[in-house]
């Protein structure tokens, strides 16, 4: 199974698993504990990877029973965990915890553990968990050391609904206020968008620190495995309208590795208004999310939409100490969607804030092209620049955002819209190839302007001719609008790399738009 198969049986899964309404009558079940009591912290964990890398990698096992391998989304979707027997249920934590099943696209069965006071006991799995029928699985006949393909997080304020899943590999994905999931992250993306084949770390164990009586917040640890790396994970998750997840993660490398991903986003871009190269639905756009935004070590604020290439495209956009990146959802305007049934103007963005200086790297952007929106065919990323050599501790820490409001906001204003089409004159014979390019700029000081004060294009292109450059009020939407062609040079299909932002009397007024536009074959 290569990555877009293995990212779209994951990510339909998750989202189509539903779950039965809990009565109020109903008890929670007593979970088993098995082994005993360990004492657990961070840097038990982090000396536990730390050893792992030392000695030579082991495979986790995988589960045998054919039944279970021949499970289809159809009947894995069938085979739901029981609310009764999730970790806390009916124990007012504000939190509990429910489990994945292993079987189907996840063969790697994860050990479950609780900590309390301190110490750490094991989750049995069991049978009696889970609901078989129509599946095809009987459950007495499962081994009692089964284990669980991943977990789920139910938030106190609707029993029926998870706030966060966290199964397949190291993906997980969470929501906002919007209830809505979307993109994912990932623990560690090793070699990401390279000539040979990516490395998928592993996350083989989580630890789930008992909360307080009506807590608003709870603590997940979890040991990260692959061939190149181990690793140990903490995340202090805590709901809201915008998700924070708060994560410290220690790296220790096996061998040497050409392409870490720190903090790893993965979506979906299909079509939308800058790109139409698939716009064969009868949907007029199609993604989880529309733009990649970053917070330079300088300040910048840049704003890159995305696209579905017709091959793969791979962009290192360089920094240091960078303040922060994410994969955004910015057009949340159910009309230019028109889709009732997944609803993508709900989608969440996912923002990473570091807790502390990374030093010198690049944001690497991976765009893979795409025919189905059920592919996830972007990944973003942060890599540092110094060599990863076995042997080292990197630890990183950073802080994730899901929702629709971001923590940090620039004060310029924003690109709301990228639309690109045949450029030329309207009326007149067109002699040459021009593709035009139009962006749509609102917030920021645009409303402090005053009458003489008439915002100018900086623009700047790495091959080609601009030509028909302009600037001109967009009364619609309280902003500006951006136009100029772009003749690429003839007979060169090279990307051709644009950056552009509006300023006046000296001052940035806007953001940086930059774009990556690759000359057509048949012009």
């Amino acid at each position: 199974m290569d990555r877009r198969d293995f990212l779209k049986a994951s990510a339909t899964a998750l989202a189509a698993i539903g779950l039965p309404a809990i009565s109020p009558l109903t008890h929670a079940a007593e979970l088993v504990k098995v082994g005993a009591a360990q004492a657990f912290d961070y840097a038990w964990l982090k000396g536990k990877a730390r050893t792992l890398a030392a000695a030579p990698y082991e495979a986790p096992a995988q589960i045998t029973q054919p039944e279970l391998k021949a499970l289809t989304f159809d009947t894995f979707q069938a085979l739901r965990f029981k609310p009764e027997h999730g970790l806390w249920a009916g124990e007012n934590r504000g939190l509990e915890v429910r489990f994945f099943h292993p079987g189907y696209i996840f063969p790697t069965p994860v050990h479950m553990y609780e900590v309390v006071d301190g110490e750490a006991r094991q989750l049995a799995y069991d049978p009696d968990m889970f609901e078989y029928k129509g599946t095809g699985v009987n459950g007495r006949r499962l081994p009692k050391d089964l284990g669980f393909a991943g977990f789920k997080l139910i938030n106190h304020t609707d029993p029926t609904r998870d706030i966060a899943a966290f199964l397949g590999a190291s993906y997980f994905r969470a929501v906002g206020g919007e209830m809505q999931f979307g993109l994912s992250a990932r623990g560690l993306a090793i070699d990401t968008g390279m000539p040979k084949p990516e490395e998928f770390p592993v996350f083989t164990a989580f630890w789930f620190e008992r909360p307080p009586t009506n807590s608003e917040h709870m603590t997940v640890y979890a040991l990260l495995e692959s061939p190149s790396v181990a690793g140990a994970y903490r995340f202090i998750i805590e709901p809201g309208s915008t998700m924070v997840m708060d994560v410290d993660a220690a790296i220790y490398p096996r061998t040497g590795v050409e392409r870490l991903g720190v903090a790893p986003l993965t979506s979906m871009y299909q079509t939308g208004e800058n790109d139409k190269r698939m716009a064969n639905d009868w949907r007029p756009e199609i993604h989880d999310s529309d733009g990649l935004a970053m917070w330079t070590g300088s300040g910048e604020w840049i704003w890159r939409p995305l696209a579905n290439p017709e091959n793969l495209r791979f962009n290192a956009y360089g920094d240091e100490n960078p303040r922060g990146f994410g994969l955004m959802q910015r057009d949340r305007n159910f009309d230019h969607y028109q889709d009732d049934g997944v609803f993508y103007e709900r989608r969440p963005s996912l923002w990473v804030e570091p807790k502390a200086a990374w030093g010198k790297g690049s944001v690497q952007l991976v765009e893979i092209p795409t025919v189905d929106e059920t592919f996830d065919n972007i990944v973003a990323f942060w890599h540092p620049e110094q060599p990863v050599e076995a042997g080292q501790e990197l630890l990183f820490g950073y802080k994730l955002y899901w929702g629709t409001q971001m923590p940090a906001d620039t004060r310029k204003a924003k690109v709301v819209a990228t639309r690109t089409g045949i450029g030329g004159v309207v009326g007149q014979p067109r002699t040459y190839f021009s593709w035009r390019f139009a962006i749509d700029f609102a917030g920021g000081q645009f409303p402090m302007l005053g009458g003489d004060i008439k915002p100018e294009l900086e623009l700047s292109t790495s091959a080609g001719k601009v030509e028909l450059t302009s600037v001109r009020p967009l009364h619609a939407i309280n902003g500006y609008r951006a136009m100029f062609d772009l003749v690429p040079p003839e007979g060169d299909n090279t990307p051709i790399n644009l950056r552009l932002f509006l300023k006046a009397d000296g001052h940035a007024l806007s953001e940086t738009w930059i774009y990556q536009y690759s000359p057509p074959n048949n012009r």
